[in-house]
């Protein structure tokens, strides 16, 4: 099978390196000819992940059409450009049987709409599946073990990409869920800048804990609320994923909010940013949904008042903190 990634930023760096290294045929497609055409000849993308080489069956490529004959294409691409590169996509494919993974986490703003459904669209008819988990590039690229989970509707689909994809190091589950995999993905990047502001803030273990644990059962409300399934969230793509991403400083949510604590604007954060901080355009689809779907949603709506609104981080976690004391629902 030949595979297209359409997204050259660590993720869609990182995928390659882990599915080429046998001498898999892949195509690498990112936005930037610049880049593009340094990667190819270094074979090193030293803006997202530097150091690491890739292996030369991987070719870098600027242009969607050298995407077109893939048999697996692959989107890695920040989540408000989805749509557009998808679209792009759809006047150069050439292959009717071609299997699409997206690997983006995101919501669309003003549709609501999850990137398999975006794709759903765009491409009917196709077998459209989504990959998610605590997946951090960077511990990817060292070899170190990981599990994630590929999601699609055809479970034959699922497990014909877990046979190719998956190895001892990158070991992959199957389901047939793909809403509650791809909103747990999304959803929980707005809880990690919540967990970096109160770290930026140095509120200590004990906070972060209970926001943590807290931000589960919020997640699982919104999500439930949203089509996904209460069980699934407890799986790698909710609270696997959920805790590495507010525990971990290679994750840019957390940064972004630990930054935020400390007393940094969002201008200057996003300005010093070469990749995008996904939880920064979720956290207002999820905060708009909640609103739609009359949620309640504390943590995410002071999340959304701190980017949106320049609330002052610890005025926003002193109101998290004083809201009425209350019997805890799991």
């Amino acid at each position: 099978m030949k595979t297209a990634i359409l997204g050259a930023g660590s993720w869609g760096t990182a995928l390659p390196w882990r599915w080429g290294r046998g001498g898999r045929e892949i195509s690498l497609s990112g936005n930037t000819a610049h880049r593009g055409a340094r990667t190819q000849t270094t074979r090193e993308n030293s803006d997202c992940l530097p150091g690491l080489m890739l292996p030369e069956s991987v070719r870098i490529t600027s242009e969607l059409r050298d995407c077109g004959d893939a048999d697996l294409i692959v989107f890695a691409t920040p989540s408000i450009a989805l749509r557009r590169v998808a679209t792009g996509l759809r006047e150069v494919v050439r292959i009717t049987r071609a299997v699409f993974l997206s690997c983006t986490k995101g919501i669309e703003y003003g549709t609501w709409m999850r990137m398999s459904q975006i794709l759903d669209e765009i491409f009917p008819g196709r077998k459209i599946s989504v990959l998610s988990g605590p997946n951090l590039a960077a511990e990817v690229t060292k070899n170190l073990p990981t599990a994630t989970v590929v999601g699609c509707n055809d479970l034959d689909c699922a497990a014909d990409l877990q046979k190719f994809l998956g190895s001892r190091r990158f070991r992959i589950y199957t389901s047939r869920d793909v809403a509650s995999i791809e909103l747990g993905g999304a959803l929980k990047n707005v809880f990690a800048i919540a967990a970096g502001i109160s770290d930026g803030l140095g509120l200590g273990d004990n906070s972060k804990a209970a926001l943590v644990t807290r931000s589960l059962a919020e997640l699982i409300r919104l999500g439930v609320a949203m089509g996904g399934n209460v069980h699934a969230f407890y799986g790698l793509s909710g609270a696997g994923d959920l805790i590495v991403t507010c525990y971990s400083e290679r994750s840019r949510n957390h940064t972004v909010g630990k930054r935020l604590g400390r007393g940094e604007s969002l201008a200057q954060i996003t300005q010093s940013m070469r990749m995008v901080a996904e939880g920064i355009p979720t956290a207002r689809s999820a905060f708009e949904s909640a609103r739609q779907l009359k949620v309640e949603t504390p943590i995410i709506d002071q999340v959304y008042a701190v980017l949106y609104e320049q609330k002052k981080p610890m005025g926003a976690l002193e109101e998290v903190l004083s809201r009425e004391q209350k019997a805890e629902h799991l």
